[in-house]
């Protein structure tokens, strides 16, 4: 029997910087792909439509789409929001999940030290949730681009203590749609606290409509993707 291999590819949203009111919490992503299940044809498919819309070989970057952002800066809405549904439907449609680590900076010290300590803490009691999952797996392979070398010390020394058979890669976000996906998410995430607060910005408002329309149109079809409903 060939071994079950599982694919974790992981993003972040937020900084180990001193606490911030606009910027409260930290937010891990981690997308789950059984390397056993095919989705070539839905990632073709996703390539070739981001292509048509004019940016081939492109990673797509959620928050910069919503915000008018580096190179989306000049995109017109529509443009932007056809970008941002050719990932939404390919998450939604796609046979992956995903689970999110958060934590609150404001909860902690407020020091460096402190915020790598809950995070490690975050994402252990994610993946311990889900032990049996990741137990079913011969081997873990997980994906990051090594954006913030704290982080990519904390996914090798969590996913170590907890499994033997765990590797570590970096990535190129433009070659990985799921790890595009993993952008996505940490950005939904984010996008639905700020919702519940109702603390949306223009950008978001303009984007989604009310915080009530984003969670009932965009983040309800998120959420059924995540492993630990």
């Amino acid at each position: 029997m060939a071994n079950k291999t599982l694919s974790v590819f992981i993003d972040e949203s937020g900084d180990f910087g001193k606490f911030d009111s606009k910027s409260p919490c930290y937010y891990v992503s981690m997308v789950l792909h059984d390397q056993s299940v095919d989705i070539s044809s839905e990632i073709a498919k996703l390539e070739q439509r981001v292509s048509n819309y004019g940016f081939p070989h492109h990673a797509i970057h959620v928050g910069p789409i919503i915000r008018r952002e580096k190179i989306y800066s000049n995109e017109l809405m529509e443009k932007r929001k056809a970008l941002f549904n050719a990932l939404f439907h390919f998450t939604r449609k796609t046979d992956i999940f995903y689970l999110c680590a958060k934590i609150n900076k404001a909860e902690c010290e407020d020091n460096e030290f402190s915020y790598i300590a809950k995070i490690s803490r975050a994402i252990t009691d994610e993946l311990k949730k889900n032990i049996d999952f990741f137990n079913s797996y011969d081997l873990i392979i997980n994906y990051y681009d090594y954006g913030q070398s704290n982080l990519t010390k904390i996914i090798t020394a969590v996913f170590s203590a907890l499994f033997n058979n765990v590797e570590l890669r970096k990535v190129q976000p433009a070659d990985y749609k799921l790890f595009q996906v993993a952008d996505l998410i940490c950005t939904m995430e984010l996008t639905k606290d700020k919702a519940d607060k109702n603390a949306f910005s223009n950008s978001e408002i303009e984007f989604f409509g009310s915080a009530r329309d984003f969670k009932k149109n965009i983040y309800k079809q998120i959420e059924k993707k995540k492993l630990n409903k």
